[in-house]
């Protein structure tokens, strides 16, 4: 099992992806947020086939149908860590953190 942690920034909603595999394909998801506009993922993005997922142009992904779905924010890092979650899970890739930063100069 893979857990991705999403801190989104300002809006402070955060994101708990849990992602599992058994099969090294199929990822089974448990996402638990605080954001409102999510939240409707939690229940109903429940499973993925991760080789499909994570070699799909991103807007064929079932990640990014549901985020254009419910996500009000483009900016919002939730689906992103979504799919690094998956291809970790699945074995695609190996679990590393990923970090945007944001400074104002």
């Amino acid at each position: 099992m893979v857990e991705v942690t999403v801190n989104p920034g300002i809006c402070g909603f955060k994101t708990v992806i849990k992602v599992n595999s058994e099969d090294m394909q199929t990822a089974a998801l448990d996402i638990c947020t605080e954001c409102p506009n999510i939240k409707p993922m939690e229940e109903e993005f429940k499973e993925v086939d991760g080789y499909e997922e994570c070699f799909a142009k991103i807007f064929d992904t079932e990640t990014y149908k549901y985020a254009n779905k419910y996500c009000r924010h483009n900016a919002c890092p939730v689906p992103s860590a979504i799919l690094k979650g998956i291809e970790a899970a699945c074995g695609l890739a190996l679990p590393k953190d990923a970090e945007i930063k944001t400074e104002k100069l």
